[in-house]
């Protein structure tokens, strides 16, 4: 109420603004004051001759320039007249216009208006949905706006990973489907469509889920998650050598902080492939009351040892092997390579040895 109050003031204002000089008498009188100054300047010229004061000429010369002033100062008061005569009727308006405005303004208001409405909450006024609703609350919200525009790429694109996460496996298929369709095909959304026809059927890599990694893969030979689930594919086939040859390229080609390189070391330990560098009797048992730092750092001191021996003795290709093989398990690929390197610098006039290095260094995903 207090900001109408203030606008209602700032209109009174305004008017009174315009309309006060309106109001006001014009100078209509102001001709009539100055004939009566030029007649009393005829009269003093007279008493001047009279008196002697000014000649004949001088007196004639200054009626004439009086009179000439009379004559205009009497046409201007009569053209004045008439404005005089309609200050009532401008008073009229002002108040007109004082009154009148604002009841035509409530007028409309009160009709086209609602003054009794009350104030809506901002919560009401927003369109934005609230992040503590709950999330099938928010999904529902979504399946609504997406049922009324089937088309929108970018609604079933973030709908698809929720569905997902809830557990809604043949939703989550029909999203993704639709993302590719109307949002555009690419690895990423061929790859998380796959993971969702796994869990339609419990975790198992169909045939329609493997055709959709191999689909990412022909799009980015390099998408973790494709080449995972199909290294998962060849474990639940029974060929356990194609898995970890297709993991440990993986390993040797990602960069040492991937997050999803624990996954695929521990899926290459349950297929025996690459694991950890192996331990004598001794230290495994000492290792089970070690912490997981502990244990990495005592694993990294053997590492170390077993690269100093072979610096020396360059001719165990077993040996070799291993290395390279730890320092893909411990995310370090540059040692990895360089190890690679003196291996074969080590045997290069050995060819049976040499031979033996290629193949393993092939099963380990790197180039012979």
């Amino acid at each position: 109420m207090t900001l109408w109050f203030v606008f209602a003031l700032m209109t009174v204002a305004a008017i009174f603004a315009v309309l006060w000089p309106l109001s006001r008498r014009g100078r209509a009188d102001s001709g009539g004051s100055e004939v009566v100054v030029y007649r009393d300047q005829l009269a003093e010229i007279d008493r001047d001759m009279a008196s002697g004061i000014i000649g004949a000429a001088e007196a004639d010369a200054a009626r004439i320039e009086i009179s000439r002033r009379l004559l205009a100062a009497a046409d201007q008061s009569g053209r004045d007249a008439p404005v005089t005569g309609s200050i009532t009727l401008r008073r009229a308006a002002a108040v007109v216009a004082l009154v009148g405005l604002p009841v035509i303004a409530s007028s409309f208001y009160l009709a086209l208006g609602s003054p009794r409405l009350g104030d809506f909450p901002l919560a009401e006024r927003s369109h934005v949905a609230d992040a503590n609703q709950p999330l099938t609350n928010l999904v529902a919200q979504v399946e609504a706006h997406l049922e009324k525009n089937p088309t929108d790429g970018r609604g079933w694109t973030v709908l698809a990973p929720v569905l997902s996460r809830l557990g809604r496996y043949d939703d989550a298929v029909r999203a993704y489907r639709n993302a590719i369709t109307y949002a555009g095909d690419n690895a990423d959304r061929r790859a998380d469509l796959g993971e969702a026809l796994m869990g339609s059927a419990g975790g198992v890599v169909t045939a329609d889920a493997k055709a959709e990694f191999e689909r990412s893969v022909a799009l980015n030979g390099d998408d973790a998650k494709a080449n995972y689930f199909l290294g998962l594919a060849a474990e639940q086939d029974g060929r356990k050598a194609d898995a970890a040859a297709l993991w440990q390229k993986m390993l040797a080609k990602a960069p040492s902080d991937a997050p999803w390189r624990p996954l695929v070391q521990a899926a290459l330990v349950r297929v025996g492939g690459v694991s950890a560098p192996a331990l004598p009797d001794g230290a495994v048992a000492a290792a089970k009351d070690m912490s997981e730092a502990d244990r990495g750092t005592m694993i990294k001191g053997m590492v170390d040892r077993l690269a100093t021996r072979l610096k020396t003795n360059g001719d165990d290709v077993e040996g070799w092997l291993r290395l390279v093989r730890a320092y893909l398990v411990m995310g370090e690929r540059d040692k990895a390579i360089s190890a690679l390197a003196d291996a074969r610098q080590a045997v290069a006039n050995d060819a049976d040895r040499l031979r033996q290095l290629n193949e393993g260094l092939k099963s380990l995903g790197l180039d012979g």
